[in-house]
């Protein structure tokens, strides 16, 4: 009897690292030149919550056949300088499961969609 075969070990995505994409989707991505195909807001919600909503949008997005869509962290600087949670906590949550089979991509998102407080994810297409 054989063993299922264990899932494939997929490379942890950084913000602004193309490895999935071609060259030009890459660089139309980083621009923001691509469709926005749906939205996610963030601000205002807790940890838990916010990790929840990212889970669940992005499953909904890939059975949706949604490729570029943006997740609007907010940008939390506060007096002390430190970065917002939900800023520093969602490029880790992309590298977790069930996140990081899903995404091909993600970047932070060009100034006229938010800049620093939001990113662009670019999902898997499932056949």
């Amino acid at each position: 009897m054989a063993l299922p075969a264990a899932p494939p070990v997929l490379p942890e995505l950084s913000a602004g690292l193309f490895a999935g994409l071609d060259k030009r989707t890459a660089q139309r991505l980083k621009r923001g030149q691509l469709k926005i195909e749906a939205r996610l807001d963030l601000h205002r919600m807790t940890q838990a919550e916010a990790h929840q909503a990212l889970i669940h949008f992005a499953t909904d997005s890939v059975d949706t056949e949604r490729r570029t869509v943006i997740v609007i962290t907010g940008k939390g600087h506060k007096r002390t300088g430190e970065v917002g949670v939900l800023r520093t906590m969602v490029p880790r949550w992309l590298n977790l499961p069930p996140l990081r089979a899903q995404i091909v991509a993600f970047c932070e998102a060009a100034p006229k969609d938010g800049g620093s407080g939001a990113l662009y994810l670019r999902l898997k297409k499932f056949h």
